[in-house]
């Protein structure tokens, strides 16, 4: 409540007169430092002033400062003289109210002039002051920012309240029976490359061999057709497994597929069942390049080799895998014994590389892209004919070397010559080695007169160990070694005679006729 508000009584006469107007609070420098108050800044223009206390930033925002107080005036009593003249502008009135007792009270108000207690709300109060005559209305508090733990707390709520809108939003998009579409969603652009590989890499390697090899599709009248690989060779002759092509040995026909798709009919040109190689012509190669053929006698063992082929039909497959092992005797053939053909004995080139039905015939090529062996045949858990299993890691390959030979020669002459050493194994024998017969086995004698190893001196009962530092386990291992060599090619026995090790060196020579039974 302010003095014009109060009620009359105890205040002064309503015959005084009304200063003319509300005082003008101004600032004055003089006035401000006698009454103890401070500017905040220098300049005025701000109308803001400093705490009397001292105290940075708490200023209240008042148009003025208190001035000091005149001389006070006293209220007459009612019907003595006229009313002393109102004090000046911007000046202090000073009353007498009953709430505060007379002039010639005691301290705080009395003795001297009255001053009304401060307003309850008023702020920045310094020595003698007093409210005007309209009484003091107070300037709002300033407003504070919050404080750093506010702010700290705010923005901890400000991620907890995103991240939870944000997966609210993700389970609306992914939730089941929502659509889940996105009409901006994009993966970005495919990125651009070459499909050019190094030449030496198994996909440049496997490019330029892919392109010489071919799928045969065999069907006889009187046997279940028979599908399988081969590989081109010089002036278009084509390279494949006697057992591919045997069905239409009898009559039937043969269809190849060239790696552009193109397919021809094709005519056995030789065959021979001891390696398990044949020769097929095709009416048309369509431009198809020669494979190159390398030196199986190069090979060792981890060397990296790719198999290349139609496993299952599929044309152009492509495995890799390294060599296993070197030298391994494996028998390839009718195993059921109903075949009229003799099974093939040959020492493999055994690798890891994945090798299933239909990649016989194909090439086994090294790092180079050359041929280095023939693929023939694969190990199988399984022994039973009607339930043919599929690579589990053993495959096993012709040498390079010995498919040369042959193919030369059945292209030549239209059969391939059998090595041989001129003896008869006894196939009893259980020891370590190999033992030459005792006797005529068959109508035949233990050691060929005038063969090689008559020539080299071996005699019946005599026991091979060794054939150029190779360890022998069996006789089937001594079959494919010497069916491996060429015609005229020098080997080196060691064997034993009565307890006694010997050593003899044989020149392989061939037999023209195959024989009934290996020899």
């Amino acid at each position: 409540m302010t003095d014009e508000t109060r009620p009359p009584e105890g205040r002064m006469p309503s015959d005084f007169p009304e200063p003319q107007g509300r005082p003008e609070f101004l600032p004055a420098d003089d006035q401000a430092e006698q009454s103890g108050w401070r500017s905040e800044t220098a300049s005025s223009e701000s109308g803001r002033w400093g705490d009397p206390s001292g105290r940075p930033g708490d200023t209240a925002s008042y148009g003025s400062p208190s001035y000091p107080p005149p001389a006070s005036y006293a209220a007459p009593a009612s019907g003595q003289g006229p009313a002393e003249e109102p004090p000046p502008p911007n000046s202090t009135r000073t009353y007498e109210s009953p709430f505060f007792g007379n002039s010639a009270g005691p301290p705080p108000f009395g003795g001297g002039a009255k001053r009304p207690p401060p307003p309850p709300n008023a702020l920045g109060m310094g020595a003698g002051w007093a409210p005007p005559p309209g009484g003091l209305t107070s300037a709002p508090a300033p407003r504070r920012g919050p404080g750093t733990g506010v702010l700290i707390v705010l923005a901890v709520v400000i991620a907890l309240v995103a991240s939870g809108l944000g997966s609210v939003g993700t389970y609306l998009l992914t939730r089941s029976g929502g659509s889940g579409t996105n009409p901006s969603y994009s993966l970005g652009p495919i990125p651009s490359g070459a499909t050019n590989r190094a030449p030496d890499s198994v996909a440049g390697v496997a490019a330029r061999a892919r392109a010489s090899v071919v799928s045969l599709e065999v069907n006889a009248s009187s046997a279940e057709g028979v599908s399988g690989s081969g590989f081109l060779i010089k002036d278009g002759y084509v390279v494949t497994n006697n057992h591919v092509v045997a069905p239409a040995a009898k009559g039937g026909d043969i269809q190849i597929m060239f790696n552009n798709r193109k397919t021809t009919k094709g005519r056995i040109v030789g065959r021979d069942p001891g390696s398990d190689l044949a020769v097929v012509k095709p009416e048309e190669t369509f431009g198809t390049p020669e494979i190159t053929l390398g030196n199986s006698e190069d090979v060792v063992v981890g060397d990296p080799v790719i198999a290349i082929g139609s496993p299952l039909g599929l044309t152009g497959t492509v495995t890799t895998g390294i060599v296993s092992s070197l030298n391994r005797p494996v028998i390839a053939g009718d195993e059921s014994g109903t075949s009229t053909e003799e099974p093939a004995y040959i020492s493999a080139i055994q690798t890891d590389a994945a090798i299933n039905p239909g990649n016989s015939g194909g090439p086994l090529v090294n790092g180079k892209g050359e041929v280095v062996g023939v693929n023939s045949a694969i190990a199988t858990l399984s022994r039973s004919m009607s339930s043919q299993g599929g690579s589990i890691g053993l495959g096993f390959a012709i040498p390079v070397n010995q498919a040369r030979r042959v193919a030369e020669e059945i292209i030549t002459t239209g059969k391939a010559k059998r090595p041989k050493i001129g003896i008869v194994l006894d196939k009893d024998y259980k020891g370590q080695g190999v033992r030459i017969a005792s006797g005529p086995t068959e109508g035949r004698q233990p050691v060929d007169a005038g063969g090689p190893a008559a020539k080299a001196g071996l005699k019946a009962g005599d026991v091979i160990m060794e054939i150029d530092g190779l360890m022998l386990q069996d006789g089937n291992e001594l079959i494919a070694l010497i069916r491996s060599k060429s015609p005229g090619s020098k080997i080196t026995i060691k064997y034993q005679r009565a307890g006694q090790d010997r050593t003899a060196t044989l020149t392989v020579t061939a037999d023209d006729t195959p024989a009934p039974t290996p020899s």
